[in-house]
């Protein structure tokens, strides 16, 4: 071998060594868990990257238990969640020694959804529980006194998957802690699911963040019992908890967060995080003012 060719071998050899350096040298944040979160959990993970490209944050959904149930196997290094963990999530994470901490990055109203030529602009959460609840009593609008263009048959009640921390905290909020939903409701694997059927369905009911309302569907305003004045799902009305579906957003950690997971939640608690938040459509979980 000439001196020339070992010379550009040893060359090809430090650039191969120098990449492996920088590429170990990089961190990676495993973030896993709500549907709900997703799109603002990948919007914080993309503008993280350019403000700290040493850590890459890799983001997937699944829902709420999903990521809850990675974090306490030890797969994540953080779990997003549209609802709390539950008593029995928490002995089984301090079974395997995990101790799992809640952070508080935002708020969220849990909007009713509804095709738009449904005939008005509000429902109270008595007939919430009458539509959704097993044995509630409305099959049909018209069991309700609501007429819809389109709609001759049947409630399509769309409800999501029983992992989904939307379709927990809607279960607790709507039914009552006993209570369960009806049988053959429309089951949707992620929010945008649900939005999409709604949209093309008239006689169509369904539930999810307001971040997934669109322009082509209502966002019924919802009174906290018949009678009363209902409130609009915004993110006003989110932060202050007077909407009455309305919930925090989690992320959970194992233990008090340290090294570059500790940076990035509080990144994500600063200012700049707070209003991806508010960007992504839902409340910060403190005042700040965006550009």
């Amino acid at each position: 071998m000439t001196s020339r060719s070992m010379l550009r071998k040893l060359a090809v050899l430090m650039v191969g060594a120098l990449a492996a350096a920088g590429a170990s040298a990089r961190t990676e944040i495993q973030n896993k868990g709500s549907d709900t979160l997703v799109n603002a959990a990948q919007s914080l993970a993309e503008q993280y990257g350019k403000v700290n490209p040493k850590v890459a944050v890799a983001v997937s959904g699944g829902g709420s238990g999903t990521g809850i149930a990675a974090m306490i196997n030890g797969t994540v290094d953080i779990a997003n969640s549209s609802r709390k963990m539950s008593e029995k999530e928490i002995k089984e994470a301090q079974a395997k020694g995990r101790q799992p901490v809640e952070h508080i990055i935002g708020y969220d109203a849990l909007a009713i959804f509804v095709h738009k030529n449904f005939p008005g602009d509000s429902i109270s959460i008595s007939d919430l529980a009458k539509i959704y609840g097993r044995d509630g009593g409305a099959s049909k609008w018209s069991d309700l006194g609501i007429t819809i263009p389109g709609c001759k048959g049947e409630i399509v009640v769309v409800s999501r998957q029983n992992n989904s921390g939307t379709y927990a905290y809607f279960k607790e909020a709507v039914l009552g802690e006993k209570g369960k939903f009806r049988q053959g409701t429309l089951d949707m694997h992620g929010s945008k699911d649900v939005a999409d059927l709604v949209e093309k369905t008239p006689c169509a009911i369904g539930y999810s963040g307001l971040a997934y309302v669109t322009d082509h569907m209502k966002a019924l305003c919802v009174a906290p019992t018949a009678g009363k004045p209902c409130v609009k799902p915004t993110e006003q009305t989110a932060f202050d908890g007077t909407y009455p579906i309305a919930r925090p957003l989690f992320m959970y950690t194992n233990g008090e967060p340290a090294g570059e997971v500790k940076k990035y939640l509080d990144w994500i608690k600063s200012n700049t995080g707070q209003c991806i938040i508010e960007k992504e459509g839902y409340a910060p979980m403190k005042k700040v003012s965006c550009k």
